[in-house]
């Protein structure tokens, strides 16, 4: 079965001197989705920024914006980020003790619900959640910085992943974030990816608009169907 993938550039890999220009170019690029990296520097060793730059990045972008709290009790911020323009909100199952709940309130706030998982953690853990998850994004770097090796042991964590959403029948996307670009973007959309985050490929290109087209343009048939 061939796969069609979203693109998503990470904002966090932009140049924040010239952030409006960057999201403008996205504007005019291939790029599906922006994910925008929320950090608080206890969940994650990095502090990235808060609802003021997703709100003023949500002023400027044509694309829906995808984010990611790499916080702790993110329940508390929810509807803040909502509020911010957030259209997707994931949060991560390490931060969540009552994650059916988080993932419940982020729909009734109006957005998709994505959850999020750091590399150690089993997909096996989601099995009861799925049907809830509009989202699961697969960390591929210990989360926390832009710029970091993709971790190759995602690749057989996503293929099982894949096979527990295609085994409940739900319409879960599946998204990968960390050192993802085209030395591994057709190996992930063959193993059933739906999303691939791409900050340093795609912002420390010379091209990034270039760098999304060769991303969208990657054909990929999935292993299995």
């Amino acid at each position: 079965m061939k796969n069609k993938q979203l693109i998503a550039p990470s904002v966090l890999a932009a140049d924040f001197l010239h952030l409006q220009r960057d999201i403008e170019l996205m504007n005019g690029s291939e790029a599906d989705w922006l994910h925008i990296d929320i950090m608080d520097g206890r969940f994650v060793p990095n502090i990235s920024y808060g609802m003021d730059i997703t709100r003023a990045i949500h002023r400027v972008s044509e694309k829906p914006l995808d984010v990611h709290l790499m916080i702790v009790e993110p329940d508390r911020y929810l509807e803040a980020f909502r509020n911010a323009g957030a259209e997707l909100i994931t949060v991560h199952y390490e931060a969540c003790p009552h994650l059916h709940r988080s993932l419940q309130t982020i729909r009734e706030l109006g957005a998709k619900a994505g959850v999020a998982l750091n590399p150690h953690t089993p997909v096996e853990l989601l099995e009861d959640i799925l049907e809830m998850a509009d989202l699961v994004l697969l960390m591929s770097v210990n989360p926390g910085f832009g710029g970091q090796k993709f971790i190759y042991r995602t690749i057989p964590k996503l293929q099982r992943l894949r096979e527990m959403i295609d085994s409940q029948n739900t319409d879960t996307l599946i998204e990968i974030d960390g050192g993802v670009g085209r030395q591994n973007a057709e190996a992930l959309l063959r193993a059933g990816a739906d999303v691939l985050v791409a900050g340093s490929s795609v912002f420390g290109a010379a091209d990034p608009v270039a760098e999304v087209r060769a991303l969208k343009s990657i054909e990929a048939y999935r292993n299995f169907v």
